[in-house]
């Protein structure tokens, strides 16, 4: 017969290896194409500000190759700070080097857990030139569609970003 100290113990030993990351066939963690500053940049202040304004916001990310670097195609600030520094992924270069936009309604997706509708566009500066990509996670419900809304609330949340930027380096400034 166990003791219940002993079936706690396993228990909770289970839920660490099982959140740790180390249980069999745990995915492995995204390793790093970049290592931000020690200190808050200007970008992620920009992003916790639109995040405590924007209670309709699941996240905001900015993207790019950071100051100094070349083809390091990365998350440099956003509501997701462990996520900073993850590569990204082929759409968020398309949008960064083509310039496109894409209107995305993730509730079809079944590796996303959250319903949301999310816009990637290019970043502006405050003169008009794509320096990135911003990504704006709206929440939502599955099979609400709406991508005109989206899309409209996205471009208005990025130009009022815009007018904020004084330049891509600036980005990376010490947060005043």
């Amino acid at each position: 017969m166990r003791s219940p100290v002993r079936t706690a113990l396993v228990a909770a030993l289970g839920l660490w290896l099982a959140t740790s990351g180390l249980a069999a066939g745990a995915a492995e963690p995204v390793a790093k194409n970049w290592t931000p500053p020690a200190y808050r940049t200007y970008a992620q202040a920009l992003s916790d500000e639109t995040m405590a304004a924007h209670p309709e916001l699941l996240s905001v990310t900015f993207h790019g190759v950071p100051p100094g670097k070349d083809k390091i195609y990365t998350m440099f600030a956003g509501s997701y700070p462990d996520r900073i520094g993850n590569p990204d992924d082929p759409d968020d270069i398309d949008v960064t080097v083509k310039g496109i936009t894409i209107v995305d309604p993730r509730w079809k997706r079944t590796h996303d857990t959250t319903p949301k509708f999310v816009v990637l566009m290019p970043l502006r500066d405050a003169g008009g030139e794509n320096v990135g990509l911003i990504v704006y996670a709206f929440k939502t419900t599955a099979g609400n569609s709406g991508e005109r809304r989206y899309f409209q609330a996205a471009m208005n949340l990025r130009d009022a970003l815009q007018a904020k930027i004084p330049s891509y380096e600036a980005l990376f400034a010490p947060a005043r």
